[in-house]
């Protein structure tokens, strides 16, 4: 498709009417730097759909007239950007286009007041409902799949996520993290204006950010006061510098583990911002769900795709269940069982396969532990408080830094009732006998009739969810999914959009 430059709103609904493909929008107010190249590239990998990016200086989100006269514009440079960076269409509309004068059709939108009250909105009235007017009005008039946004504006991130929810519009947001420059302040359109007094401030005032996160990981707490004494010293003038939580925008509360360490400076007449993210450990993912329901092979996708651990606590269970009918332990008698959990090490090793072999006191039970004499008794030694006390506590170490993907039955609600991100996975009877008979890896399923499956799976429900001990139950925050009728790369990316949704990128990369 030949490259494009439009500007009239009628020319673009014109081009979009013929159009056969969906579109990602990346919108910006020009005067490109990498940051802008980084998400119109980013867009253009992701996917095959149309990239359109917009350069508009929207008047309604400046709170000060000679800013907006003295906003930098490089409309030829910005064109090259953006075709040499993936574009395919750029719209570049004027001001009585995007806002005529009859007014008719355009909606004033307001800002989230809960995220709009804190940070850069106590001291710029207006101007995330300028943000928000402005991208309404392109988003009703591009009608986008996709809409790209930077981490580094992240307060104005969450502003337009809450705008798209609110609106019920059809769109996804994918964003990407803050792209710094060489000497490590972020890009930013105004940087050209800096002096190089100026550029040295704000080079100070981000290193401060990354020590200060940097010592976070170290002693899990941040000392306000003495980074902006550090600041002030350097006679730099502080708008704000606060840590909270990074969704709410509020003040953080004990048991919260990702936060946000963010501040806006004033270099003479620039306002700049900066933020980084703190984590006490690394993202958990928690999958519960009933057997059958695809939790193993969707979770090693996920852990696969996102490079995090995948824990198959599932395997666990079943592994301890081998060694206790191997060594003919009476599981039922707490002396014997007592005895035998004092020596046992359960460890998973990757194989040649790129796969994990589960090993007990160093046996290979891989195979070993899907046989239906296994599945049969499995739920039963589950349900022993002792066996459940000692394999949680195996659960909590391995995860205690983080960076995982856990699945079974009582992830989300017993060992690791923090985790960021709660699935709970389920499917039909029907279905899940269907895939236990079809499933390659399940040792003798499919001698087994159809219908004694589905009573199997029924008992072994009865038995999970009714025990005593850590029963198999959704957790309160968990979100269902329900997976008949979906491949496995369907459920798979909606949790991984999930997961994108709650962990910003720049997490991600750590």
């Amino acid at each position: 498709m030949k490259k494009l430059i439009i500007k009239k709103t009628e020319e673009l609904e014109e081009w979009r009417r013929n159009l056969k493909s969906n579109i990602n929008f990346i919108p910006t107010m020009g005067n490109l730097h990498y940051g802008h190249q980084k998400l119109i590239s980013t867009a253009k990998n992701d996917n095959s759909n149309f990239n359109l990016v917009s350069i508009f200086i929207n008047p309604l989100q400046f709170d000060n007239k000679s800013d907006l006269e003295n906003y930098p514009k490089t409309i030829d440079n910005d064109i090259k950007i953006s075709f040499s960076s993936g574009a395919d269409v750029i719209f570049i509309p004027a001001t009585e286009d995007i806002y005529p004068s009859n007014n008719k059709n355009i909606k004033f939108l307001k800002a989230s007041i809960e995220l709009s009250s804190a940070l850069c909105g106590l001291n710029r009235t207006g101007h995330f409902d300028g943000v928000c007017t402005v991208v309404y009005r392109l988003l009703n008039i591009i009608k986008p799949k996709n809409l790209y946004l930077g981490e580094k504006d992240w307060q104005q991130l969450l502003i337009l996520k809450n705008l798209v929810q609110t609106n019920k519009l059809n769109i996804s947001i994918k964003s990407i993290p803050t792209q710094r420059d060489f000497d490590g302040i972020p890009l930013s359109s105004r940087n050209i204006n800096l002096s190089q007094k100026e550029r040295k401030l704000i080079r100070f005032f981000s290193n401060e950010l990354l020590i200060a996160k940097n010592n976070f990981k170290k002693e899990k707490k941040i000392n306000l006061k003495e980074i902006t004494k550090k600041l002030s010293e350097e006679k730099i003038l502080i708008e704000y510098l606060e840590h909270l939580h990074p969704y709410t925008l509020k003040n953080l509360e004990v048991d919260d583990n990702i936060s946000i360490l963010a501040g806006a400076i004033r270099c003479g007449e620039i306002r700049l911002i900066d933020h980084v993210f703190l984590m006490k450990r690394s993202p958990i993912i928690a999958i519960d769900g009933p057997a059958g329901s695809g939790k193993s092979t969707v979770t090693k996708l996920i852990a696969n795709k996102l490079k995090l651990l995948y824990l198959d606590t599932g395997a666990m269970y079943r592994a301890l269940s081998w060694l206790l009918i191997k060594e003919k332990i009476d599981y039922k008698k707490e002396k014997q069982l007592n005895n035998i959990l004092k020596d046992i090490s359960i460890v998973f090793k990757s194989n040649t396969n790129s796969n994990q072999d589960v090993f007990i006191n160093n046996y290979c039970v891989t195979e070993e532990i899907r046989s239906q004499k296994i599945s049969s008794i499995v739920s039963q030694i589950s349900a022993i408080k002792e066996v459940r006390k000692f394999l949680v506590e195996e659960q909590r170490k391995i995860g205690k830094s983080g960076g995982l993907v856990a699945e079974g039955r009582d992830i989300g609600t017993t060992v690791f009732p923090d985790a960021e991100l709660k699935i709970f996975l389920t499917a039909s009877i029907d279905e899940r006998a269907k895939r236990r008979k079809s499933d390659k890896k399940s040792k003798d399923s499919n001698e087994i009739d159809l219908n004694k499956l589905k009573e199997l799976i029924k008992k072994r429900d009865f038995e999970d969810s009714n025990r005593e001990s850590s029963p198999l139950i959704k957790a309160n925050d968990a979100i269902e999914i329900i997976t008949d009728g979906f491949s496995i790369n369907e459920v798979v990316d909606k949790i991984i959009d999930l997961y994108n949704d709650k962990i910003p990128k720049e997490i991600q990369i750590q």
